[in-house]
């Protein structure tokens, strides 16, 4: 899978070796953020891929089964208006996808999260 130029091989292991049954949908969302914006970047950390760029901005809740589960670590701070982020905790969001179609369905979504984050981070840094 293609997916920039800043691809991390230990996130590349760890799905390699990560059974859920949502995986597919799962790595269609890492996809889908690292094509977003060229400056972010991915590890592990908290036992699981997190996407960042100055500073974390989601990481996956691999435990859920159900559906995806994408915790965005400083979601109420991302400037715009973005349905996709929910929840009313003082920093963060969440983001939950059902399967793969509704993360398509979601693509331009999460691409907006992304971009906004990273403009705002490259504004503030």
């Amino acid at each position: 899978m293609p997916i920039g130029q800043n691809e991390n091989p230990e996130v590349e292991g760890w799905f390699a070796n990560f059974d859920h049954p949502l995986k597919e949908a799962m790595m269609r969302v890492r996809e889908i953020i690292m094509e977003a914006d060229p400056r972010m970047e991915e590890s592990i950390k908290w036992q699981a891929p997190t996407f960042a760029y100055q500073g974390n901005l989601m990481s996956f809740q691999p435990r859920a089964k159900k559906f995806v589960s994408a915790m965005w670590h400083r979601g109420s701070e991302i400037p715009g208006n973005h349905p996709i982020l929910e929840g009313d905790a003082a920093l963060a969001r969440v983001s939950r996808f059902a399967n793969l179609d509704e993360v398509e369905a979601k693509k331009g979504d999460l691409e907006t999260v992304v971009r906004a984050w990273c403009d705002w981070k490259a504004d503030t840094g």
